[in-house]
């Protein structure tokens, strides 16, 4: 069978409970940490990469952190799967930073970060 290698941009958030929701964001980000898989958590995503199964089973896990709370739990879910490819996640800016000149657009990529990614100029 064929490594389904899979990166997910998730966002899990609770539905009802106020204005001010970090604390129950990051009971779910540290279930997505701890699970060993690489992942990267930014302002209104967490990007999750490695086999369908197990991103999937992160997922599960990060969803019902809150939801076993019974906090009504809403997931937003985008989904690359590109058999064959790992280490998308660092793969993709490095390539768009190479596109679009990575002197340009220091958000996406810094220098030592390219560098690190192996990215000539």
């Amino acid at each position: 069978m064929i490594d389904l290698n899979t990166l997910v941009a998730v966002a899990i958030s609770p539905v009802g409970v106020g204005s001010e929701l970090s604390s129950d964001v990051a009971e779910v980000v540290k279930v997505i940490r701890e699970s060993g898989l690489p992942n990267r958590t930014y302002s209104m995503f967490t990007e999750i990469e490695g086999d369908w199964d197990e991103v999937m089973a992160v997922v599960k896990r990060a969803t019902f952190v809150l939801a076993e709370k019974g906090i009504r739990t809403e997931v937003v879910l985008k989904a690359d799967i590109r058999p064959g490819f790992v280490g998308m996640m660092d793969g993709k800016l490095a390539r768009l930073a190479q596109a679009l000149d990575a002197e340009e657009t220091p958000h996406l990529v810094t220098k030592a970060k390219a560098r690190r990614l192996e990215v000539v100029r």
